[in-house]
């Protein structure tokens, strides 16, 4: 039998009876008692700026305090601190087109209407500018695979009054070919318009991937390869092509960084697919 009992000084003895204080949120709604006067109440108020909380009891009184130690949650010591207000994230008042943003709009129904473009990489130019104008209108992009196949596409397609078709061509300039099968194909239901570079690629401008200006490719040198082998990228594959745009797109995120000469012709197809009949 211990006469003296145990040992006071066994263990953490200086941690208080209920424990040590813990850091609490002092969110709305939050019963807790005030140490010093015995006040219990919900919390009902808090400035962050004057760093005080306001609890009101069952009995409607209220009383401020000040924010901090000195408080019980659930029979623990806590310490209280101002919730933290997260703005909610701003919505984008322009596209990345530069049109005004319909927030809440859903994609409207493809209309029967479409733009075509040469390829994969002018779709995906398109889309990154302008996707969320085409959905809101109702307009769907395909691809030609080249405008050599323009005459045949349009053939199957069928163009009329409620079909009308837009179509973006590359280096549609004054005696070129792209030049020649427009002319065969423009009617009061089609339009070609074009821009005058080589490839889609040029129409980023060349400073968004730290360049004064696009390389010179020599004309019996495939542009695409021409421009990654000037700049030292690898261009042996394909796949070598499609990380090269994958990189420049990346550099894309509005019309900004598009040469003046694609907006307005994209614009151009977009309201002549949309005009009313």
């Amino acid at each position: 039998m211990d006469r003296y009992g145990s040992d006071v000084l066994a263990g953490d003895w200086r941690v208080p009876k209920r424990g040590r204080a813990t850091e609490a949120t002092a969110d709305l709604g939050l019963v807790v008692e005030e140490v010093m006067t015995d006040f219990v109440g919900e919390i009902v108020a808090v400035d962050r700026d004057l760093g005080t909380l306001t609890l009101e009891d069952r009995r409607a009184k209220r009383r401020t305090f000040p924010l901090g130690p000195g408080f019980m949650l659930e029979g623990k010591p806590v310490v209280l601190a101002a919730p933290v207000h997260r703005k909610a994230p701003v919505k984008a008042t322009r596209t990345a087109s530069g049109s005004v943003a319909v927030h809440g709009a859903t994609a409207r129904v493809a209309r029967a209407s479409r733009i075509f473009v040469e390829g994969r990489h002018d779709a995906e130019l398109v889309e990154k500018v302008w996707g969320d104008d085409l959905r809101l209108e109702g307009v769907v992009v395909e691809l030609l695979d080249g405008v050599d196949h323009l005459e045949e596409v349009l053939a199957r397609f069928g163009p009329g009054p409620d079909r009308k078709v837009g179509v973006l061509v590359d280096h549609l300039v004054r005696g070129s070919k792209e030049q020649r099968i427009a002319g065969r194909v423009e009617g009061p239901h089609v339009l070609v318009v074009g821009h005058p570079f080589v490839d889609i690629w040029a129409a980023v401008k060349p400073d968004r991937i730290g360049l004064e200006r696009w390389p010179d490719v020599p004309r019996d040198v495939e542009w695409k390869k021409g421009v990654c082998a000037a700049l030292g990228w690898p261009h042996a594959e394909q796949a070598d092509i499609a990380r090269a745009w994958k990189h420049i797109l990346g550099r894309v995120d509005s019309y900004a960084d598009c040469d003046p000469a694609l907006l307005g012709r994209v614009e151009e197809l977009i309201d002549f697919v949309t005009a009313d009949v």
